[in-house]
């Protein structure tokens, strides 16, 4: 049954799983835990330091690449590591938290995390930078969701956990927004190192202060499903290269192929794993309710539409418009600022108006954000960009809110970290995913409005590439504002009229 109060019911039926977690301090009736305040504090900060890096380095990559060497094609793989471990080992990392206790591996995911960064920091080579950004995925991978399943313990049903809930769906959203400023910054500044050099004291601290302000938990015997987790992360990796490559090498290219069939058969291989384990990753169960599916895949496609803006619009600011790093990370600021705000707003209404109404507004707004953007041209100035980014920051923070309540509400217990997950899962996943197809449809674009420039007019065709890099952008824009008008098909079938949160596991 949902419950009637709406998301509300977040973590409330008695826990029967086999991989269930902390034993106090999650129920319904638990006392409000004494440290909560700045147990918010903690949790807020690690999952801002954890979005931050799924964008932070974009605007250092042009730095990296003169001081390292990389070539085009391999500093892609500067971000592709991190996002591709971090979304890949997702659901791994949240159930790492349910076997062995929340707090415990929220330690250990942000100290890796910490270690990692330092050493990209101090990076001497490809090798090493591209290892070291792996190594911060796995532990955002697990850091993130525990973060999440942590809000459960820390703060009782109702208001106070909502408020949590927001705070964290704002940190989630804003911080790839975030990410550029700050990364823009530390560049001007100082050098491209201190975009990772930045997390260490962040790191630190959270460290130093979660064993004095999270709840002590404990976890259940079990194991983890490291064959899920392996053929989950391949296929998605495989999946990403093949798109990448294709617009170079050719769709109909030997290796392009066999790539996509590696990729096909490593799916095939974790739907079966994981229908015939007693411990799987992702017990298919667990997708069966509709509402719950539907948020999932809403969230799949609006990571894909934001990082995807954030990839194409930093480029077009930049090689464009002229735009500094500072000042294209000043550009941004309507997000964060917007995401923030509207999230706060909601975090109030999502109980009594349930998440529906939200997820078609939402996305409807970021679609139109994107189609907006979509007829930039080199004349264009920030007023006819600030529009857009308003309208994609508030569709944003009406989305992440009940998509986050969504995703936890009504969960048995010790399914709390698959649930929180799988959201971070499908946020990330999807941001891997469309920004590699988008990608591949910009320079298909690209390509063929500078061989027909480049056939039309022979003189001076050297002078059509700024225009046909814009011709790229647009479609890319387009492709990300119909991947968020396809989320309020979604929104508007999937969840049901009256429904405020997911529906309460009796599986």
């Amino acid at each position: 049954m949902t419950d009637p109060a709406g998301a509300t019911s977040c973590l409330k039926t008695p826990d029967t799983s086999p991989y269930s977690s902390e034993t106090s301090g999650v129920r319904t009736g638990a006392p409000r835990f004494k440290h909560s305040g700045w147990a918010l504090i903690v949790i807020a900060t690690a999952q801002l330091m954890v979005m931050l890096d799924l964008t932070i380095v974009n605007i250092a990559l042009p730095a990296m690449q003169r001081e390292l060497g990389f070539s085009v094609t391999s500093l892609s793989w500067v971000v592709n590591a991190y996002v591709l471990a971090f979304g890949g080992l997702l659901l791994l990392g949240g159930r790492t938290g349910d076997l062995f206790g929340r707090r415990r591996m929220f330690t250990v995911g942000v100290s890796l995390f910490m270690v990692a960064s330092l050493a990209g920091g101090l990076a001497t080579s490809q090798l090493m930078l591209i290892a070291a950004r792996s190594l911060q995925g796995l532990g955002a991978a697990i850091a993130s969701p525990t973060a999440l399943s942590l809000i459960a313990t820390a703060f009782p049903d109702g208001p106070s956990r909502h408020r949590a809930l927001a705070v964290y769906a704002a940190m989630s959203g804003a911080g790839g927004a975030l990410g550029l400023l700050l990364g823009g910054l530390l560049v001007d500044v100082a050098s491209w190192r201190w975009v990772l050099f930045v997390n260490v004291p962040i790191g630190l601290a959270v460290v130093v202060a979660t064993p004095f302000v999270l709840p002590r938990g404990s976890g259940k015997r079990g194991r983890l499903d490291l064959p899920g987790a392996l053929s989950a992360s391949s296929g998605t990796a495989l999946l990403v290269y093949g798109l990448e490559r294709a617009p170079e090498y050719g769709w109909a290219n030997l290796v392009s192929l066999a790539v996509f069939a590696c990729a096909a058969v490593l799916f095939v291989v974790f739907v079966m794993v994981e229908t015939r384990s007693a411990m799987a990753l992702l017990p298919l169960r667990f997708l069966r309710h509709r509402n719950r599916l539907g948020g999932y895949t809403i969230m799949f496609l609006l990571g894909g539409s934001m990082l995807s803006l954030l990839y194409f619009l930093t480029q077009f600011l930049q090689d464009v418009l002229h735009y500094s790093p500072i000042v294209t990370g000043v550009a941004y600021l309507p997000i964060p600022i917007v995401i923030g705000s509207a999230g706060f707003v909601v975090s109030k209404h999502a109980g009594r108006l349930g998440v529906r109404r939200f997820l078609i507004a939402g996305p409807a707004l970021v679609s139109s954000g994107l189609l907006l953007l979509s007829r930039v041209g080199s004349h264009t100035g920030y007023a006819e960009i600030f529009v857009p980014l308003v309208l994609v920051g508030l569709g944003m923070g009406l989305s992440f809110v009940p998509l986050t309540l969504n995703a936890v509400a009504g969960v048995r217990q010790g399914d709390s970290g698959l649930a929180s997950g799988l959201i971070n899962t499908s946020q990330t996943i999807g941001g891997s995913l469309g920004l590699a197809a988008l990608v591949t449809v910009a320079a298909t674009v690209t390509r063929d409005h500078l061989l027909h420039a480049l056939g039309a007019v022979n003189h001076g065709a050297v002078s059509q590439t700024l225009s046909t890099s814009i011709h790229g952008y647009e479609s890319a824009f387009l492709g990300g504002s119909l991947a968020s008008a396809i989320a309020v098909i979604i929104a508007t079938v999937a969840l049901g009229p009256s429904t405020a949160s997911a529906p309460q596991d009796s599986t």
